[in-house]
């Protein structure tokens, strides 16, 4: 969780970083190709000054409008903007065939203008006949052949080599973005994924110490060394919970089916309830006695808390390809939830804020949970896992199929 949150900060720190050009401000500059137009104007060169002076001034002033709207995605797509476009071509046309020379520089001007503002198809398009006009109208005054082909070939760079380059900045920075909603999803996530974990080792562990301190309290006055001896599973359990949330905060955990099962008959017998546990099938996977431990150490959690059962049965059934886990008790069901009451359900049945976040986690690995009333009364929770056989030859190879204190096929009560 500390490195996601690391990570968000460098993409925060990311936003801030030099990338390709992004501003309106990047295309004002380029309006110093117009010099020579206004040149030509100072020094009397041009006929009818004023009114060169008018469309000059005209299109600068459309020019910056452009410059501005391109970075505002609504307003670029608008067709105000395109218009102003269409004024700015008759405006550049105007000019170049009534003056040429220098004033065909309003076309590549034109062209970075509809490079900042059209795209795809629109763009190819009017680039082409920007270009295509700009080489034509120099050709009609009789010039060099390289010069039509450079202002030609000028116009033609002018608005793709922008687009190209604003497009790149747009990429950037959705990039950039997704990069940090991505940091923020993963904190999320790992932030929801220790919640879980926090609940389920503090709601089984304390049930276990609030049990068996009432056990202890029950049996001090008959039985000295029996009440010591639940004490001292107090203190068991007590460190054994230390260690566990040490190891969830570092999010190397790993649950054992085996450990779980062992935990649950002693926090079981604390609560006068009877544990009946069979186990059957083939080795699992480490990944799949991790998640069965965390469905049995809930459930155990909530019989021992709400079910006010005397026997508690819990049932592996490892089938190729599956697994199979049921927890039944024959207590009252879920007391605190009446019918028609709201509250959390799973798949149509009652369930509460851990078997709802085991229910996501099952899922998540390609599995279901189920829960609700038992087929004899009570309340039972199943669970049903994916187990991929060359995973679980491979545990078995590396011995660690089996967690401490199980036996397959094993019934013991």
């Amino acid at each position: 969780m500390v490195a996601d949150a690391r990570a968000t900060k460098g993409c925060d720190r990311d936003a801030d970083l030099p990338g390709p050009p992004a501003s309106a401000y990047t295309l004002l500059p380029w309006l110093l190709m117009g010099l020579g137009a206004f040149a030509s104007l100072v020094d009397g060169t041009t006929p009818h000054p004023w009114i060169g002076g008018a469309g000059l001034l005209a299109f600068t002033s459309l020019y910056v409008a452009v410059s501005f709207r391109a970075f505002v995605k609504e307003k670029r797509e608008s067709r105000a903007t395109l218009g102003i476009l269409g004024a700015m071509a008759a405006i550049t046309y105007a000019l170049s065939l009534s003056y040429g020379g220098t004033w065909l520089f309003f076309f590549p001007l034109l062209s970075l203008a509809c490079g900042a503002v059209l795209r795809e198809r629109k763009l190819g398009l009017a680039v082409m006949v920007l270009a295509s006009s700009a080489g034509a109208i120099s050709g009609m005054e009789a010039g060099e052949v390289w010069d039509n082909v450079t202002i030609a070939y000028g116009t033609f760079l002018s608005g793709m080599v922008t687009a190209a380059v604003l497009s790149l900045s747009q990429t950037v920075r959705e990039l950039r973005d997704t990069r940090q909603e991505l940091a923020r999803t993963a904190v999320e996530k790992e932030r929801l994924r220790f919640s879980r974990d926090l609940h389920d080792l503090l709601g089984h562990t304390l049930s276990v110490i609030v049990v068996k301190s009432e056990a202890a309290r029950r049996l001090a006055p008959r039985d000295l060394d029996a009440a010591l001896g639940q004490v001292a599973d107090i203190e068991s359990v007590g460190r054994q919970a230390l260690t566990e949330i040490r190891e969830a905060v570092t999010g190397y955990r790993e649950g054992s089916l085996g450990t779980e099962l062992d935990r649950a008959r002693s926090a079981l017998l604390a609560a006068e309830v009877e544990p009946v546990v069979r186990l059957s099938g083939p080795p699992l996977p480490s990944q799949v006695e991790a998640l069965l431990g965390w469905v049995v150490r809930e459930a155990v959690t909530n019989v021992v808390r709400h079910s006010g059962a005397t026997r508690c049965e819990i049932v592996v059934d490892g089938a190729p390809g599956r697994v199979r886990l049921k927890i039944t008790d024959d207590g009252r069901g879920v007391p605190s939830v009446q019918p028609g009451a709201p509250g959390p359900r799973i798949g149509g049945r009652i369930g509460g804020t851990g078997l709802k976040g085991l229910t996501e986690r099952l899922a998540a690995a390609g599995g279901s949970l189920g829960a609700g009333p038992g087929p004899r009364g009570g309340f039972q929770v199943s669970a049903e896992l994916p187990v991929d056989p060359a995973d679980a030859a491979l545990e078995a190879e590396l011995g660690r199929g089996q967690g401490p204190g199980t036996e397959h096929g094993a019934a013991r009560g």
